[in-house]
């Protein structure tokens, strides 16, 4: 129990520097306090999985500081029910969500992949000869459920 509780502990409550436990830090944090003389992880994890409160299931969340931050994203949210300035759009209107992703290394491999088989997972060669650096440019046709993309070799207008 004392474990478990300690599992559901922030670690900084420990004076350790983590923002949540990993079960090897878990399993070594328990050793050296005394909690436990020696422990593996496959045990801890059993004892861990047992319970219904399960600590290292976790899902980073950015909560919103902004005061108008409803205000501010329904500007955009309100593109995708289709009105655009108290007026609902045509059919043959778009809303476009577009982004770019730059210096995207372009590498060319070596050698040819070996395709995954039965119980085997791909096996890739390290090994690739470098091919400069490409932006990928992509947009949304949010209602139409359409994406567009292309690489560039150079940024630009």
């Amino acid at each position: 129990m004392q474990i478990r509780a300690l599992a559901c502990a922030l670690p900084a409550t420990y004076d350790v520097p983590l923002s949540c436990w990993s079960l090897d830090e878990l399993k070594q944090h328990v050793c050296r306090t005394g909690l436990v003389a020696q422990l593996s992880g496959t045990t801890l994890w059993h004892w861990l999985h047992e319970d219904a409160i399960r600590p290292w299931q976790h899902r980073c969340w950015i909560f919103p500081r902004d005061s108008e931050f409803a205000l501010k994203a329904r500007r955009i949210l309100d593109r995708y029910q289709r009105p655009w300035r108290g007026k609902a759009l045509r059919q043959d209107e778009f809303v476009i969500s577009t982004d770019e992703k730059t210096s995207i290394q372009a590498r060319l491999l070596l050698h040819a992949m070996v395709p995954a088989a039965a119980g085997l997972p791909i096996k890739m060669e390290h090994e690739y000869e470098r091919k400069g650096a490409w932006a990928y440019l992509a947009a949304l046709d949010v209602h139409r459920a359409k994406v567009f993309g292309r690489c560039e070799a150079r940024r630009g207008k």
